[in-house]
């Protein structure tokens, strides 16, 4: 399905924000809000989401604005991959989230892993780097790139978290409902074949 509604409206947010960030005349700074209005107009006309909210959302966002990281754990036992159920829709998805401020992306995973399933796992290789926009994701309205890291398991045992409220082992062909603003079936299919295919190269975009 094609959003090219979401990619104007997205462009048009981050050259508005740009423009708020280094403009010092206030005639082109009234334009630039202008133009972050018609952005969360777009927006609200072609989704479910409020006007203020949309608004809102846009507002927080300070400085020249870049693609925000997700980062999630590839972990495999007995040919299966670890999955936890997500609170906020009650679907399935690898352990992650967004990458925090002064921590590397190794760390992060380490970090949600734990958080999420209540493993303790070292990582191992840097599977994909993948750009959200280029995938079969739900529309948002920011621009993501996501970090797939396979990790191994070194310790703990599984716990929910406080956004989990499931942890489970799946194999390829018994996957449950996922959440697929966080990780598609396909980018799933993707992951067994590093499982089958070790040498297999990393992927980008």
């Amino acid at each position: 399905m094609s959003y090219q509604w979401l990619e104007w409206a997205k462009k048009i947010q981050a050259l508005s924000q740009a423009g708020l960030t280094f403009s010092k005349d206030m005639y082109d700074i009234e334009r630039y809000e202008e133009l972050r209005n018609i952005s969360a107009e777009i927006m609200a006309q072609y989704t479910e989401l409020d006007m203020t909210k949309i608004k809102d959302l846009f507002t927080n966002e300070t400085g020249y604005q870049t693609p925000k990281v997700d980062v999630r754990g590839v972990v495999f036992k007995n040919n299966q991959i670890l999955m936890v159920k997500e609170n906020i829709d009650n679907k399935w998805a690898l352990p992650g989230g967004f990458c925090d401020i002064g921590l590397s992306p190794s760390e992060n995973v380490v970090k949600e892993i734990k958080e999420e399933s209540g493993y303790d796992v070292m990582p191992v290789r840097l599977l994909a780097l993948l750009d959200k926009n280029k995938h079969q994701h739900p529309p948002e309205p920011y621009h993501y790139y996501k970090i797939f890291i396979l990790c191994e398991i070194i310790g703990g045992e599984a716990t929910i978290g406080i956004e989990t409220n499931n942890v489970h082992f799946f194999s390829q062909h018994n996957l449950p409902p996922l959440s697929t603003n966080r990780n598609t079936m396909a980018q799933i299919d993707l992951l067994f074949e590093f499982l089958r295919t070790p040498e297999k190269k990393t992927l980008f975009d």
